[in-house]
C-alpha cells in the first residue's frame, strides 16, 4: 500500500554484496539510500579470507587463527583482509592439532561432512586422522554438543 505516490524505492544489491534500499524523493531527482544492511562489517561475506577472522573490537578487524599469518601483508596494512591468511610453518599432518576458537561464525558449510550420530571426541578423533580436514565443530550446540561437521577445505 503506497500512502505517498511521489516516493519511489528500490531494492539492490551491492557489488560488496549489501542488501540496499534506495528511495526517489521529488524535487531532488535522485535516488537517496535510505538503509544498508549488513550494518556490521564482519556480517560481509568473506571479509578477513580463508584462515582469518572478524573482531569489531580490534583494528584493523581482520585478524588470523594462531599460526597464521596474512597472505597478503601490503592489503593488511590498508584494511582489506579479503586475501586471508596462510600457515607460518608447513603442517605435519600427525602432529600438528586444532586451535580452539570460541565465539566465532561457522565457515561455509556448502562442502562439509555432517554426522549427527556421534560425539565431539569421535569428531575430533576422525578429523586428526584425516589430513585434508582443516577444521570439526559440533553440529548441534544445544545440552553441551553433539553431532560432527567436518572441513576440508579452506576456512
Amino acid at each position: 500500500l503506497m500512502t505517498n505516490q511521489s516516493i519511489y524505492s528500490r531494492l539492490t544489491v551491492s557489488f560488496t554484496g549489501s542488501f540496499e534500499r534506495h528511495t526517489w524523493i521529488p524535487p531532488s531527482y535522485g535516488w537517496r539510500q535510505f538503509w544498508s544492511v549488513p550494518t556490521d562489517n564482519c556480517d560481509i561475506y568473506g571479509q578477513c579470507g580463508p584462515y582469518g577472522y572478524c573482531d569489531t573490537n580490534t583494528s584493523p578487524i581482520c585478524n588470523c587463527i594462531r599460526g597464521f599469518d596474512p597472505r597478503n601483508p601490503q592489503e593488511w596494512k590498508l584494511r582489506v583482509g579479503s586475501s586471508g591468511c596462510v600457515r607460518r610453518t608447513q603442517l605435519s599432518c600427525r602432529v600438528d592439532g586444532f586451535t580452539r576458537l570460541r565465539k566465532i561464525k561457522l565457515p561455509d558449510t556448502t562442502s562439509v561432512m555432517l554426522d549427527r550420530s556421534i560425539s565431539t571426541k569421535a569428531c575430533e578423533k576422525r578429523c586428526l586422522k584425516d589430513c585434508n580436514c582443516t577444521a570439526f565443530a559440533n553440529a548441534d550446540i544445544r545440552k553441551g554438543g553433539s553431532g560432527c561437521v567436518i572441513w576440508t577445505e579452506e576456512l
